[in-house]
Protein backbone atom coordinates (compact mmCIF):
# COMPACT_ATOMS: atom_id res chain seq x y z
CA UNK A 1 0.00 0.00 0.00
CA UNK A 2 2.83 2.21 0.84
CA UNK A 3 4.56 1.79 -2.90
CA UNK A 4 0.83 2.70 -4.26
CA UNK A 5 0.59 5.75 -2.36
CA UNK A 6 4.20 6.91 -3.47
CA UNK A 7 3.92 6.01 -7.14
CA UNK A 8 0.42 8.52 -7.01
CA UNK A 9 2.11 10.96 -5.20
CA UNK A 10 5.00 11.35 -7.98
CA UNK A 11 2.26 11.09 -10.88
CA UNK A 12 0.30 13.58 -9.33
CA UNK A 13 3.34 16.01 -8.62
CA UNK A 14 4.59 15.70 -12.03
CA UNK A 15 1.17 15.99 -14.00
CA UNK A 16 0.68 19.39 -11.98
CA UNK A 17 3.49 21.18 -14.09
CA UNK A 18 2.44 19.13 -17.48
CA UNK A 19 -0.54 20.16 -18.74
CA UNK A 20 0.10 22.80 -21.91
CA UNK A 21 0.20 20.19 -24.33
CA UNK A 22 -3.43 18.89 -26.43
CA UNK A 23 -3.54 15.33 -26.42
CA UNK A 24 -4.74 13.27 -29.06
CA UNK A 25 -8.36 12.19 -27.56
CA UNK A 26 -9.18 8.54 -28.01
CA UNK A 27 -12.30 6.91 -26.45
CA UNK A 28 -11.62 3.68 -25.46
CA UNK A 29 -13.36 1.13 -23.25
CA UNK A 30 -12.76 -0.09 -19.69
CA UNK A 31 -13.30 -3.43 -18.65
CA UNK A 32 -17.28 -3.03 -17.43
CA UNK A 33 -18.25 -1.20 -20.87
CA UNK A 34 -17.87 2.47 -19.92
CA UNK A 35 -15.45 4.59 -22.07
CA UNK A 36 -12.58 4.87 -19.98
CA UNK A 37 -9.40 3.57 -19.17
CA UNK A 38 -9.07 -0.10 -17.95
CA UNK A 39 -10.34 0.30 -14.11
CA UNK A 40 -11.10 3.65 -14.30
CA UNK A 41 -13.89 5.42 -16.69
CA UNK A 42 -12.83 9.03 -17.61
CA UNK A 43 -15.21 12.13 -18.07
CA UNK A 44 -15.32 11.34 -21.96
CA UNK A 45 -18.29 10.04 -23.74
CA UNK A 46 -17.88 7.32 -26.38
CA UNK A 47 -18.51 9.53 -29.63
CA UNK A 48 -18.87 12.89 -28.19
CA UNK A 49 -18.20 15.69 -29.82
CA UNK A 50 -17.89 14.20 -33.43
CA UNK A 51 -21.45 12.22 -33.43
CA UNK A 52 -24.38 12.72 -31.53
CA UNK A 53 -24.53 8.84 -31.97
CA UNK A 54 -22.77 5.50 -32.01
CA UNK A 55 -22.07 1.85 -30.93
CA UNK A 56 -19.11 0.59 -29.32
CA UNK A 57 -18.94 -3.36 -29.09
CA UNK A 58 -16.00 -4.89 -27.36
CA UNK A 59 -14.32 -8.19 -25.32
CA UNK A 60 -11.63 -8.76 -23.56
CA UNK A 61 -10.11 -11.91 -22.40
CA UNK A 62 -8.05 -12.15 -18.66
CA UNK A 63 -5.81 -15.28 -18.11
CA UNK A 64 -5.24 -15.82 -14.52
CA UNK A 65 -3.53 -18.48 -12.78
CA UNK A 66 -3.92 -20.43 -15.57
CA UNK A 67 -8.02 -19.55 -15.60
CA UNK A 68 -9.71 -17.49 -18.14
CA UNK A 69 -12.42 -15.88 -18.29
CA UNK A 70 -14.15 -13.47 -20.65
CA UNK A 71 -15.98 -9.66 -20.73
CA UNK A 72 -18.25 -8.92 -23.61
CA UNK A 73 -19.70 -5.16 -23.46
CA UNK A 74 -21.96 -2.30 -25.53
CA UNK A 75 -22.04 1.01 -25.36
CA UNK A 76 -24.32 3.53 -26.70
CA UNK A 77 -23.68 7.09 -27.06
CA UNK A 78 -26.64 9.25 -27.15
CA UNK A 79 -26.47 13.57 -28.17
CA UNK A 80 -22.98 13.65 -27.26
CA UNK A 81 -23.78 13.99 -23.87
CA UNK A 82 -25.36 10.66 -22.75
CA UNK A 83 -23.54 7.14 -22.11
CA UNK A 84 -25.29 3.78 -21.50
CA UNK A 85 -23.31 0.84 -20.86
CA UNK A 86 -23.74 -3.35 -20.83
CA UNK A 87 -20.93 -5.88 -19.69
CA UNK A 88 -21.53 -9.35 -18.90
CA UNK A 89 -18.28 -10.60 -16.84
CA UNK A 90 -18.39 -14.74 -17.65
CA UNK A 91 -16.09 -16.80 -15.70
CA UNK A 92 -16.24 -20.26 -16.89
CA UNK A 93 -14.17 -22.09 -14.08
CA UNK A 94 -16.37 -20.72 -11.32
CA UNK A 95 -19.68 -22.22 -11.08
CA UNK A 96 -22.98 -19.92 -10.74
CA UNK A 97 -20.70 -16.75 -10.43
CA UNK A 98 -21.27 -14.77 -13.69
CA UNK A 99 -21.86 -10.88 -13.38
CA UNK A 100 -23.65 -8.14 -15.06
CA UNK A 101 -22.56 -4.93 -15.12
CA UNK A 102 -24.79 -1.86 -16.33
CA UNK A 103 -23.88 1.52 -16.30
CA UNK A 104 -24.40 5.19 -17.10
CA UNK A 105 -22.82 8.64 -17.80
CA UNK A 106 -23.39 12.28 -18.18
CA UNK A 107 -21.20 14.66 -19.49
CA UNK A 108 -21.30 17.92 -17.16
CA UNK A 109 -18.35 19.66 -19.23
CA UNK A 110 -20.77 22.15 -21.30
CA UNK A 111 -19.28 25.26 -19.30
CA UNK A 112 -15.14 24.09 -18.94
CA UNK A 113 -12.78 24.57 -21.60
CA UNK A 114 -12.35 21.87 -24.70
CA UNK A 115 -9.14 20.30 -23.66
CA UNK A 116 -11.36 19.11 -20.13
CA UNK A 117 -14.10 16.53 -19.71
CA UNK A 118 -15.68 15.84 -16.58
CA UNK A 119 -18.72 13.60 -16.16
CA UNK A 120 -20.94 11.90 -13.88
CA UNK A 121 -21.60 8.29 -13.67
CA UNK A 122 -22.34 4.90 -11.80
CA UNK A 123 -23.08 1.44 -12.14
CA UNK A 124 -25.25 -1.43 -10.84
CA UNK A 125 -23.69 -4.23 -10.71
CA UNK A 126 -25.69 -7.91 -10.29
CA UNK A 127 -23.73 -10.20 -9.06
CA UNK A 128 -23.82 -14.11 -9.52
CA UNK A 129 -27.05 -13.50 -11.32
CA UNK A 130 -27.11 -17.30 -12.17
CA UNK A 131 -27.07 -18.39 -8.41
CA UNK A 132 -29.34 -18.08 -5.34
CA UNK A 133 -27.55 -15.94 -3.49
CA UNK A 134 -27.20 -13.15 -6.20
CA UNK A 135 -27.12 -9.53 -5.05
CA UNK A 136 -26.43 -6.30 -6.11
CA UNK A 137 -23.85 -3.64 -5.75
CA UNK A 138 -23.69 -0.13 -6.76
CA UNK A 139 -21.39 2.97 -7.91
CA UNK A 140 -21.39 6.31 -8.07
CA UNK A 141 -18.59 8.70 -9.01
CA UNK A 142 -17.20 11.84 -11.01
CA UNK A 143 -14.65 11.52 -13.47
CA UNK A 144 -12.20 14.66 -14.59
CA UNK A 145 -10.06 14.49 -18.03
CA UNK A 146 -7.95 16.40 -18.82
CA UNK A 147 -5.09 16.88 -21.43
CA UNK A 148 -1.35 17.74 -21.12
CA UNK A 149 1.46 16.35 -21.84
CA UNK A 150 4.14 13.77 -20.37
CA UNK A 151 7.76 14.05 -21.31
CA UNK A 152 6.55 16.26 -24.40
CA UNK A 153 4.09 13.24 -25.29
CA UNK A 154 0.60 14.02 -25.59
CA UNK A 155 -1.40 12.58 -23.22
CA UNK A 156 -4.43 12.87 -21.07
CA UNK A 157 -5.21 12.41 -17.28
CA UNK A 158 -8.14 11.11 -15.44
CA UNK A 159 -9.10 11.73 -11.87
CA UNK A 160 -11.89 9.92 -10.53
CA UNK A 161 -13.53 9.82 -6.77
CA UNK A 162 -16.74 7.98 -5.95
CA UNK A 163 -18.52 5.62 -3.61
CA UNK A 164 -19.31 1.78 -4.18
CA UNK A 165 -22.63 0.98 -2.39
CA UNK A 166 -23.21 -2.35 -1.00
CA UNK A 167 -26.81 -3.61 -0.62
CA UNK A 168 -25.97 -3.72 3.37
CA UNK A 169 -26.14 0.31 3.17
CA UNK A 170 -21.98 0.11 4.03
CA UNK A 171 -19.84 1.81 1.40
CA UNK A 172 -16.82 2.04 0.37
CA UNK A 173 -15.13 5.53 -0.81
CA UNK A 174 -13.29 4.75 -4.21
CA UNK A 175 -10.19 7.15 -5.94
CA UNK A 176 -8.36 6.26 -8.76
CA UNK A 177 -5.95 8.01 -11.15
CA UNK A 178 -4.86 7.14 -14.27
CA UNK A 179 -3.24 8.26 -17.90
CA UNK A 180 -3.31 7.69 -21.92
CA UNK A 181 0.02 8.34 -23.15
CA UNK A 182 0.80 8.82 -26.91
CA UNK A 183 3.63 6.70 -27.69
CA UNK A 184 6.08 7.94 -30.58
CA UNK A 185 3.63 9.88 -32.12
CA UNK A 186 5.87 11.11 -35.06
CA UNK A 187 7.61 7.88 -35.57
CA UNK A 188 3.96 5.72 -35.13
CA UNK A 189 1.73 7.90 -36.31
CA UNK A 190 -0.90 8.19 -32.94
CA UNK A 191 -1.16 4.36 -33.23
CA UNK A 192 0.26 2.94 -30.24
CA UNK A 193 -0.87 4.64 -26.56
CA UNK A 194 0.57 3.27 -23.28
CA UNK A 195 -2.75 3.31 -21.04
CA UNK A 196 -1.94 3.16 -17.01
CA UNK A 197 -4.62 3.32 -14.35
CA UNK A 198 -3.94 2.93 -10.11
CA UNK A 199 -7.01 2.28 -7.87
CA UNK A 200 -8.25 1.12 -4.65
CA UNK A 201 -10.49 -0.83 -6.53
CA UNK A 202 -11.31 -3.21 -9.62
CA UNK A 203 -13.95 -2.83 -12.33
CA UNK A 204 -16.43 -4.85 -10.02
CA UNK A 205 -17.07 -5.62 -6.43
CA UNK A 206 -15.62 -9.49 -6.26
CA UNK A 207 -12.21 -7.98 -8.04
CA UNK A 208 -12.12 -5.51 -5.55
CA UNK A 209 -12.46 -7.74 -2.57
CA UNK A 210 -9.38 -9.79 -3.78
CA UNK A 211 -7.28 -6.76 -3.70
CA UNK A 212 -8.64 -5.04 -0.57
CA UNK A 213 -5.46 -3.91 1.33
CA UNK A 214 -3.62 -2.96 -2.06
CA UNK A 215 -4.02 -0.66 -5.02
CA UNK A 216 -4.85 -2.19 -7.96
CA UNK A 217 -2.40 -1.09 -11.10
CA UNK A 218 -3.38 -1.95 -14.81
CA UNK A 219 -0.85 -0.78 -17.47
CA UNK A 220 -0.42 -2.12 -21.18
CA UNK A 221 -0.71 -0.65 -24.99
CA UNK A 222 -3.95 0.61 -26.69
CA UNK A 223 -3.44 0.29 -30.88
CA UNK A 224 -5.83 2.51 -32.33
CA UNK A 225 -6.08 0.84 -35.95
CA UNK A 226 -8.70 3.77 -36.70
CA UNK A 227 -5.22 5.68 -38.14
CA UNK A 228 -5.65 2.74 -40.83
CA UNK A 229 -7.20 4.80 -43.59
CA UNK A 230 -9.46 2.06 -44.34
CA UNK A 231 -10.94 1.91 -40.58
CA UNK A 232 -10.93 5.86 -40.37
CA UNK A 233 -14.57 6.32 -39.72
CA UNK A 234 -14.62 3.72 -37.58
CA UNK A 235 -13.36 3.07 -34.06
CA UNK A 236 -10.96 -0.29 -34.12
CA UNK A 237 -8.65 -0.26 -30.89
CA UNK A 238 -6.51 -3.27 -29.42
CA UNK A 239 -5.86 -3.89 -26.02
CA UNK A 240 -3.00 -5.94 -24.52
CA UNK A 241 -3.29 -5.53 -20.59
CA UNK A 242 -1.49 -6.48 -17.53
CA UNK A 243 -3.76 -6.38 -14.63
CA UNK A 244 -2.97 -6.27 -11.24
CA UNK A 245 0.68 -5.75 -12.40
CA UNK A 246 2.64 -4.71 -9.40
CA UNK A 247 1.35 -7.71 -7.20
CA UNK A 248 1.76 -11.51 -7.43
CA UNK A 249 -2.09 -12.51 -8.67
CA UNK A 250 -1.32 -10.30 -11.88
CA UNK A 251 -3.27 -10.83 -14.85
CA UNK A 252 -3.15 -10.92 -18.76
CA UNK A 253 -5.83 -9.52 -20.80
CA UNK A 254 -6.78 -9.26 -24.56
CA UNK A 255 -9.50 -7.19 -25.89
CA UNK A 256 -10.64 -5.18 -28.51
CA UNK A 257 -12.85 -2.37 -29.42
CA UNK A 258 -15.17 -1.75 -32.57
CA UNK A 259 -16.84 1.44 -32.86
CA UNK A 260 -20.14 2.91 -35.33
CA UNK A 261 -20.80 6.08 -35.57
CA UNK A 262 -25.07 6.33 -36.27
CA UNK A 263 -25.02 9.83 -36.88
Amino acid sequence: MKSFKFILAVLILFLTFNIALEAQTLRGMGFNGATGLYTLPTGRIGWSPNRDFGLDFGYHMMSRDRNIFHIPKVSLSLLGWLEISGAFDIKPYLENSNDFLLGGKIAIDQFINSSTALAIGGNIQFINISDDNSYRVGQIYIAATYAGNFFNLPAETTLVLGYTIFENSSTDIDFGMGFDIVFLPNQLNGMVRWVTDFSNHSYSYPSSRIYVYRGIVNTGLRIDLSRIPVFRDFKFLIDLVVTDALDASRALSFGFVFGIPVM
